[in-house]
């Protein structure tokens, strides 16, 4: 008996240390611990654990950083600015699932407590033109890194997202006004994989993307005091679907959607679109201007397909605000904005002008009301409850 417990015990340790190759899968994992910090400047992976985050982490250039599906990695306000950042030929791949996310919090759980997901990719932007017209295809990052973002190839892949939920994000940086978001996609593009991502109750926008090509299927904004999805730079994903928002506390925009002042011919599209804001949500700045669904504004365009709002209730909440008379000539009489299938609850009014100098009037086709619209379909699953919360429960009723 005691050789038998012996040999056991060899195999066990032997199993539970040894380092798999790219070859082999590890179907039960060790549960590992330790700290993230610093470059990453080779391919690592983490094994399903529970880790820290010290710092700004960032993936450099050739390297690949991976985490596999149910780990935890707890940020702490105390430490400085923890975030962690792909840069532009790096690549960060986390495979969560449904029941088994891959988690980003923060110790205190206080909003605002430290960077969230940021990735750089390659892909194209267009950040502003210059005074003969031209446009301006690169521009500095606003979350305090300052690195430069905007490049030519649209099909660049930073990694893969999947089942990733970051919690307490949105942190100032440097000089109190430098934002980081939940998640932010620099030129990103659209290799790159995004699906079943949530962002919980941070302190900037849930998810922003800076120009770029990438798509987005199956996200969730909960609870964030910006913007719950929000876009600038000319980002134009195709294929984005499954967006629901759940805005509570403080919050802005649902939408904010704009192009730096450039009058493109490109423009995203996202179809099945969920908005929702909960009584007594206040602006982050406590004024009434903030508080429409979706916001055009500085020639923001797009197309959207089979949305659901309710709850813009507040003075002076409309659907669609157009906030500029450019972005209401070019944008809108320009046919280059489509609202599509969309249910408006609560009897808000369905467009609003940024000021009285223009009126607002979508080409009949573009802007077409239906009360059996549905918008975003999602599963429900480990990857949308936080302390016991089902942030789905909104969206299912």
């Amino acid at each position: 008996m005691k050789n038998l417990v012996f040999l056991f015990t060899i195999l066990s340790l032997t199993f539970t240390n040894c380092t798999p190759s790219d070859d082999e899968d590890v179907t039960t994992p060790p549960l590992a611990t330790g700290e993230i910090t610093g470059d990453v400047t080779a391919n690592k992976t983490y094994l399903k654990g529970v880790y820290t985050l010290s710092g700004t982490v960032r993936v450099k250039s050739g390297a690949v950083l991976t985490f596999e599906a149910g780990s935890v990695i707890t940020a702490n306000v105390t430490n400085g600015a923890d975030a962690l950042l792909v840069e532009n030929g790096g690549k960060l791949n986390i495979f969560g699932t449904a029941a088994e996310p891959v988690v980003f919090t923060e110790i205190s759980k206080t909003p605002g407590s430290w960077g969230g997901i940021i990735m750089f990719g390659d892909a194209p932007i267009v950040s502003g033109k210059t005074a003969d017209g031209t446009p301006i295809t690169t521009a500095t990052s606003e979350d305090g890194t300052n690195i430069v973002y905007g490049g030519t190839n649209s099909t660049h892949s930073s990694g893969t997202l999947q089942y990733v939920r970051v919690e307490y994000a949105g942190k100032k940086i440097l000089d109190g006004n430098s934002e980081m978001n939940g998640f932010s996609f620099y030129a990103v593009g659209s290799g790159t994989i995004l699906e079943n991502l949530v962002s919980y109750k941070g302190a900037d926008d849930g998810f922003e993307f800076y120009g770029g090509t990438v798509s987005a299927k199956n996200l969730v904004s909960y609870g964030n005091y910006d913007d719950s999805f929000d876009w600038q730079d000319g980002w134009q994903g195709q294929n984005n679907t499954n967006w629901y928002a759940y805005q509570t506390g403080t919050g802005n925009f649902g939408m904010e959607i704009e192009a730096k002042s450039v009058n493109n011919a490109f423009f995203p599209k996202v179809a099945n679109i969920t908005l929702r804001r909960a009584v007594g949500t206040v602006t982050e700045a406590g004024n009434t201007s903030e508080v429409d669904a979706i916001q055009f504004k500085k020639q923001g365009n797009g197309e959207y397909l089979n949305i659901v709002i309710s709850g813009y209730t507040a003075a002076n909440a409309v659907t669609v605000r157009i906030q500029d008379v450019d972005t209401n000539t070019n944008q809108v009489n320009g046919g280059k904005i489509k609202i599509q299938n969309i249910k408006i609850g609560d009897n808000t009014p369905q467009t609003g002008a940024g000021s009285s100098t223009f009126t607002v009037a979508f080409p009949t086709a573009n802007f077409t009301a239906n009360t059996t619209a549905t918008g975003a379909t999602l599963t429900p699953g480990a990857w949308a409850i936080v302390d016991g919360v089902n942030l789905l429960q909104q969206l299912l009723q």
